[in-house]
């Protein structure tokens, strides 16, 4: 027989296993039996959303995904192709989109965007969600994406896309992936999600926090704009388009002394920038006159408990460091990997495939590591900030293209970035460009507290109800 303190001990032990008991009775429609579906994390989700009443989005919108098959780019058209990558952080990013060709568009209607239309990533980054913004429009969708535009007035797509993005909707998103090589969350299945229905007034103000969000982020952009104009017209830049002939004159010494024979390397835009350049800069420095490091990363040992970070390539962006998505690893790395310790102010560059070139400056005091496909720079100029925008410009993309070397997959080596030049200018000038870059990160920054607190408040009101949920919102 078991004593009451085996009793104890043996219930204890079971809460802290992954044990779920379900009734017969209650098994998903589509007979799932696996353990995964049924982790107690999503038992619990089941059972704070049963207080209140669902409506599934088939219901309550029009779904369905993109054209498939075939899309034909056209460099003059103004349709932007949203793909899954495009679809994150909760706003339409069609920074990298490709032009659709009209015909694609007018062939497929029921795919092309309308303001305030929710689209889920449905293949690849399965659950990444964003609301579409009259900014990105014209637009069009793939097979990999979902397009749901609500037609029930009782949801605003501002809620919605609170909800999806909130730990109740991504772990119904996962939950419900299907697939062996590659995970996703067919189209039928996506139409069967359960949302719950809040109250206006909740939803009223997660709109509210969502706006406030968007307008940040639009003042970021704008704030970076100003910095990138201060920069260009210093250098005689601001209204300079790339020459479009493709043939020049060399003498044989120069292909001596480059090492360089591809045509490439050789083109007249690369000169005539230069020589502009030349013309209006303060001083001009070669990296390898300033660098103090200049070295890759190294094969990184991923630990997702571990509380050391590690940024990828992934994790270099258009416009900085995507710091809340960086991946992990024990503690012990950072001294077994010193050749790859980032430190605050380092430059990080990105170095291998389809986005070489993208630059970022490290401005955390937090330790972390950079993988084998990152490039640190750690320079001795004194404003490190306005170097990392320089390199990250139209100036460091045409040297990356000039110098980056290799044919299935563009590499560049730390060899090459210690040929970039950067261009100085007055440091009145510098000082303002690094005045709005931090201005343009912080409002960044805010951007990304708002949209975390619209979606802990969706939690919250599931959680502990919506009058608690208000008062987070109000009191922001």
């Amino acid at each position: 027989m078991t004593s009451l303190f085996d009793k104890a001990h043996y219930q204890a032990l079971l809460k802290r296993l992954e044990i779920s008991e379900v009734d017969l009775a209650l098994l998903d429609g589509d007979m799932r039996v696996d353990a995964e579906f049924f982790r107690q994390r999503f038992l619990r989700d089941d059972f704070c959303l049963d207080r209140f009443s669902r409506h599934l989005i088939g219901e309550i919108a029009f779904v369905t995904d993109g054209q498939h098959g075939y899309f034909e780019t056209d460099q003059n058209s103004p349709i932007h192709m949203v793909v899954a990558r495009n679809v994150k952080n909760w706003f339409v990013d069609i920074k990298n989109a490709e032009p659709l060709a009209k015909w694609v568009d007018d062939n497929n209607q029921r795919s092309s965007l309308q303001e305030n239309d929710v689209i889920v990533a449905t293949r690849g980054t399965v659950g990444c969600c964003a609301i579409v913004g009259a900014d990105v429009l014209p637009a069009n969708i793939n097979q990999d994406v979902a397009r749901v535009k609500i037609q029930d007035n009782r949801f605003l797509p501002e809620y919605l896309i609170a909800y999806l993005n909130s730990s109740f909707g991504q772990d119904w998103l996962l939950r419900n992936q299907t697939g062996m090589v590659q995970q996703g969350v067919p189209l039928q299945k996506l139409r069967s999600m359960p949302i719950p229905l809040l109250a206006e007034k909740f939803q009223t103000n997660v709109k509210a926090v969502l706006k406030n969000a968007r307008n940040k982020l639009a003042e970021s952009a704008s704030a970076m704009k100003l910095a990138e104009s201060i920069l260009l017209a210093e250098l005689g830049l601001l209204n300079w388009k790339p020459p479009t002939r493709t043939v020049t004159q060399k003498n044989l010494c120069e292909f001596y002394t480059s090492g360089r024979l591809d045509a490439e390397y050789y083109q007249p835009k690369y000169d005539e920038l230069q020589a502009i350049i030349e013309k209006n800069a303060k001083t001009i420095c070669l990296i390898s006159e300033i660098q103090e490091f200049n070295a890759r990363g190294l094969q990184p040992i991923y630990d997702q408990d571990g509380p050391l970070d590690v940024i990828n390539s992934k994790h270099i962006l258009d416009d900085g460091l995507d710091y809340d998505n960086f991946e992990k690893t024990s503690i012990n790395n950072w001294e077994e990997q010193q050749k790859a310790q980032v430190f605050r102010n380092d430059i990080l560059i990105y170095t291998t495939g389809a986005n070489i070139g993208r630059t970022a400056i490290y401005l955390s005091d937090k330790q972390a590591l950079a993988s084998n496909h990152v490039n640190i720079l750690r320079v001795k100029a004194k404003d490190k900030i306005y170097v990392a925008f320089v390199l990250n410009s139209l100036i460091g993309r045409l040297q990356t293209e000039k110098l980056s070397a290799g044919s299935a997959q563009q590499e560049l080596y730390p060899k090459d970035v210690a040929q970039f030049y950067v261009p100085f200018i007055s440091e009145e000038k510098q000082a303002e460009i690094s005045k709005k870059i931090l201005e343009s990160f912080a409002l960044r920054a805010q951007s990304q507290e708002l949209l975390e607190l619209a979606k802990r408040a969706v939690e919250v009101a599931i959680e502990s109800g919506e009058d608690s949920a208000l008062a987070m919102l109000k009191s922001f």
